[in-house]
């Protein structure tokens, strides 16, 4: 992360950003007004202290030099924008519903590739099949982890899987699109937030693409998978640009889903806040998930036709082979042995209590059970042969 200096966030100018990162107009172009919205919102938030400030700041440079290393290696080599995208594998739904361990396990699958965090931190040159486990970017990556992430590592691990050969999200390269709801896990961006809620994001899918292309071009496999949790929101522009992606969205009682969440966000975004406020953060993320999940419900009830299928979170604690084989013949796909054996390797090398037990309650984060059952009182209905 940058150092811990007195950033003053208001004079920030997105045009001087833009001019250290030289991009191809179209990119500059799209990328220019969620910049401005975010240095907007981060410039409001007077309760970031300095090392919060500097995590923004980081966050801009860091998200303009990743595309501007995506867009130099394209320029480079054109073929990599003629990489097929092949029926892309998306988990999708509430988080903490067990799509960290999903995405995992899937990566397992010898047809299957998913980004993997060290490529996301360092994505030039193009990673190759030859080196994917012995690239030096790899121990790069593990050295300045927590530098990068900030926070107590104990308790980050508890709650999330962190290290370079670990899947990593796909929020992680559409925020060089500055169209991602992700920069809102590490602070609270209100304005952004609503800004994001209001517009046509299918950019960031155009950005997304260019990642799995670069990413899949001398490291290809059959299928990508990728996750997180904001797709619910622009659904429609995710599906313009990927018209044969396939889904699975896992189910989970949903107080156990906000209490969760709460909790690592409150691990994350510590180190932004001198007063984090846990009560704020239970407000703030009952609020997001709720939007998201309504959102999702809305698309899919207007597109009965969504290849999709839902997961019990319960069966791939209880069975996850079989949960993964289940949803695979929906697609007309099969784990095979080798996969199965591969993941049932990595459940045993990564059980989820490794790195000790969490412990949260709504209560600690201002909420109580009957108030989220009512927000969620769709949700539940809705799904209640899954959760």
């Amino acid at each position: 992360m940058a150092s811990v200096v007195e950033t003053d966030l208001s004079a920030l100018d997105a045009e001087a950003l833009l001019d250290q990162y030289p991009l191809p107009a179209y990119l500059r172009e799209n990328v220019k007004p969620g910049l401005e919205m975010m240095i907007r919102s981060a410039a409001e938030m007077t309760d970031l202290n300095a090392n919060g400030r500097a995590r923004v700041l980081f966050q801009i440079h860091d998200d303009l030099g990743r595309l501007k290393q995506i867009a130099d290696d394209r320029a480079r080599f054109p073929e990599i924008a003629e990489v097929e995208i092949r029926e892309p594998l998306f988990i999708v739904g509430l988080p903490r519903c067990g799509t960290s361990v999903l995405h995992a396990l899937l990566n397992e699958d010898p047809d299957v590739r998913a980004p993997l965090q060290w490529e996301i931190a360092y994505p030039s040159p193009p990673p190759e099949r030859a080196t994917e486990k012995t690239d030096p970017r790899i121990a790069r990556y593990d050295a300045y982890l927590w530098e990068q992430f900030g926070g107590d590592p104990k308790e980050l691990l508890k709650g999330h899987p962190l290290g370079a050969m670990i899947p990593q999200e796909c929020g992680s390269f559409m925020t060089t699109s500055f169209q991602s709801s992700n920069v809102c896990m590490l602070q609270r961006l209100p304005r952004f937030y609503e800004w994001f809620k209001g517009i046509d994001a299918t950019f960031r899918y155009e950005v997304h693409k260019m990642w799995l292309q670069h990413l899949g071009w001398r490291n290809p496999r059959k299928h990508w998978v990728v996750k997180i949790q904001e797709h619910m929101y622009k659904m429609r522009e995710l599906r313009t640009v990927y018209p044969d992606a396939i889904f699975i969205q896992p189910h989970r009682d949903p107080t156990q889903v906000v209490a969760s969440i709460s909790q690592l966000m409150y691990v994350i975004r510590s180190p932004a806040y001198d007063e984090p406020g846990k009560e704020k953060i239970g407000r703030e993320f009952l609020d997001l998930w709720t939007d998201g999940i309504e959102a999702m419900m809305d698309y899919r009830a207007a597109t009965p036709d969504l290849p999709i299928h839902d997961m019990r979170f319960k069966d791939l604690i209880t069975d996850p082979v079989g949960t993964i084989r289940k949803a695979y013949a929906q697609f007309g796909r099969e784990l095979s042995d080798e996969g199965a054996q591969a993941a049932l390797d990595w459940l045993a090398e990564n059980p989820s209590d490794k790195h000790g037990k969490r412990s949260y309650s709504l209560e600690e984060f201002g909420l109580d059970e009957t108030t989220v059952r009512a927000r969620f009182a769709r949700y539940t209905e809705t799904y209640r042969d899954f959760i």
